[in-house]
């Protein structure tokens, strides 16, 4: 959900270490109270350094959100089961389900819902973002596996990963809306089992 990386995503561990800074700097103090000065000054380089590889403050949150929503989504996925009669359905729908919750309380995404949710809204709304289109990929090369092993029914690909995306950003990004978690019926639990229900059915051949 977030906007394509500028030349500040090929420096390697130098770029990490700008990225953790603004990443630190964001949960202490949100994005809009976040200043190019204070992310130079926590990851110790100039601010020119920074001018050098982002253009605004902006594009360097971008670029953070990508590298953590794809480290995310990646971490979600599970090992392959040897054996597994489900085949890579599973492995789809656990991993989607595990990344909703992982999504759900990550510190970052946390804060941005919470202090600048008005950064997410273009991606929302408007257009695809490079995570997006990371997250695309990755279901792409998962249900073209699903289809040839027989877990996945057949379809159009990219037409599918994009539907799935749609589903889980909106359990991502509006779960709260609908949950009451004094109720354990209606508890974020419960909608999960839902959404794991959702994505089943779509899946089954």
């Amino acid at each position: 959900m977030t906007p394509i990386r500028h030349n500040g995503s090929d420096g390697g561990s130098d770029n990490d270490a700008v990225l953790d800074a603004v990443r630190d700097c964001v949960l202490a103090v949100g994005v809009r109270r976040t200043t190019l000065a204070d992310v130079a000054r926590r990851a110790g380089v100039s601010r020119m350094t920074l001018y050098r590889r982002w253009p605004d403050l902006r594009t360097l949150v971008g670029d953070l959100m990508t590298r953590e929503w794809i480290a995310v989504a990646t971490r979600a996925i599970p090992d392959p089961a040897p054996g597994a009669g489900t085949g890579t359905r599973t492995r789809i729908v656990d991993g989607l389900v595990a990344g909703v919750e992982a999504f759900r309380a990550h510190p970052l995404f946390r804060k941005i819902i919470d202090v600048d949710p008005e950064l997410l809204l273009p991606y929302v709304l408007d257009r695809r973002g490079a995570s997006q289109e990371a997250l695309l990929g990755l279901l792409g090369d998962a249900l073209r596996e699903g289809q040839a092993d027989g877990s996945v029914r057949p379809g159009h690909t990219e037409r599918q990963a994009r539907a799935l995306l749609l589903t889980v950003q909106s359990f991502t990004l509006s779960l709260r809306t609908m949950t009451d978690e004094d109720d354990p019926e209606l508890d974020s639990d419960a909608f999960l089992g839902e959404l794991r229900t959702l994505l089943e059915r779509t899946l089954t051949p």
